[in-house]
């Protein structure tokens, strides 16, 4: 009986199961937002945690700038049914994770859950592996909005075929998911899964470390900058609907307030995906500012959906250009070093043609406004040098618009 009820289930499916060469479209043109519990809370969650989190993020603007998803890491799970549907864990959400989805779907937010491609996930509970349909069709049941899969407990899997099979799994289940792939660089998905995943991880986990790395038990934690240095390389696979991942951001989480300034303004000049993973019930004013911040956010959030380059560095400081919409560029300079710089910016310097984009600063032929988007000032235009002072850990951001009703005179 029980066998015949679960065919019939199966066969009343919007979708019928069967290959999909493609994922949801119209999802992510823009790097997805919202907030991950993994970075603070760890396995520590539980129903009233992402209930309280849902109404803060409501209550303190967080999903009006732009951040609707609230996604659960690791440790949600119960066991596996005896038809081998997965189901949450009954102690941690007693009403069940169909009456939570509702309850974020009310307040405007959309439902993240995770799960891994192996047999296992990172901390033990039951993986996908063999189950990759079944626990589709309970996530669509359930109202989920968003997958993280990880690569735990995955060895002799082959990651395009689990991927894909995962990708598949999703599109036959019915319901639209942003597939975030966490695979952690290791087999270079950004060559091989834009039409597999939303975004991909590019590395290893990310640490609350501004320029060290972090070594526990045996495995490596990333540091911020770390991980910036291995997004240079790869601007080239990002774009709508197919993000680099460079991992969940850490502000908040234990770094200076110019640290967390720079990681921010960083991953928006990589059009990363922008999960906050700090403890949102219990932040200081200084991280409220940061990751609210929408012109910063709006670099991030540029519908042309080109990641930002480095176009020098000279020793521990360096200097980022993405262009924007609209024949608009980001400005930015990153001091890596823990001395605070002074700078003179002559902008015939930075005359170059983006090969990505095709665009060109044109410095010496357009004459650009701009604004200091931390100090929410307009500071001038481009006709003249300026001289700059940034902190050591810190970074200075501009946002350049042309000015229509001039020209350089250089």
């Amino acid at each position: 009986m029980n066998i015949r009820k679960l065919l019939f289930s199966l066969l009343a499916l919007p979708v019928c199961f069967g290959a999909f060469a493609q994922k949801y479209d119209n999802i992510a043109k823009t790097p997805q937002m919202g907030w991950n519990s993994w970075n603070k809370f760890n396995c520590n969650i539980n129903e009233q945690l992402v209930r309280e989190t849902a109404d803060t993020m409501v209550e303190l603007g967080l999903v009006d700038a732009g951040y609707i998803y609230l996604n659960m890491d690791d440790c949600w799970h119960g066991e596996r049914d005896s038809l081998g549907f997965i189901t949450e864990n009954k102690e941690k959400f007693p009403s069940g994770l169909k009456s939570l989805s509702d309850y974020l779907h009310s307040k405007g937010l959309k439902f993240g859950i995770y799960s891994d491609a192996g047999r296992k996930t990172c901390a033990g509970f039951p993986g996908s592996f063999g189950h990759e349909y079944q626990d589709a069709i309970r996530y669509a049941q359930w109202g989920v909005d968003y997958l993280k899969y990880d690569w735990c407990a995955a060895k002799d899997i082959n990651p395009k075929g689990a991927y894909a099979l995962m990708r598949d799994a999703l599109k036959s289940a019915g319901r639209p998911v942003l597939f975030s792939m966490c695979e952690w660089g290791s087999n270079q998905p950004w060559l091989w899964a834009e039409n597999v995943g939303h975004s991909w991880r590019t590395t290893g986990d990310i640490c609350a470390s501004f320029a060290e790395d972090m070594v526990y038990d045996g495995w490596k934690a990333l540091s911020v900058l770390s991980i910036l240095d291995m997004q240079v390389e790869l601007r080239q696979y990002a774009g709508p609907g197919h993000w680099n991942d460079p991992d969940m951001l850490e502000v908040g989480n234990g770094m200076s307030v110019s640290e967390d300034r720079a990681h921010f303004t960083m991953w928006c000049m990589l059009a990363a995906p922008l999960l906050l993973g700090n403890d949102l019930t219990n932040m200081t004013k200084e991280t409220l500012e940061i990751i609210t911040n929408r012109e910063v956010i709006a670099i991030d959030q540029d519908t042309l959906g080109v990641q930002g380059l480095k176009f020098k560095d000279d020793g521990a400081v360096e200097y980022w250009f993405k262009p924007l919409a609209g024949g608009q560029w980001a400005f930015c300079i990153l001091n890596r070093s823990n001395e605070e710089v002074t700078l003179s910016i002559n902008w015939k310097e930075f005359n170059f043609t983006d090969e990505l984009s095709g665009l060109s600063t044109a410095f010496d032929k357009v004459l650009y406004d701009y604004k200091d988007l931390w100090n929410s000032k307009n500071v001038g235009n481009t006709r003249s040098n300026i001289s700059v002072t940034i902190g050591g850990h810190d970074v200075s951001v501009y946002r350049l618009t042309p000015n229509n009703s001039k020209k350089s005179k250089k």
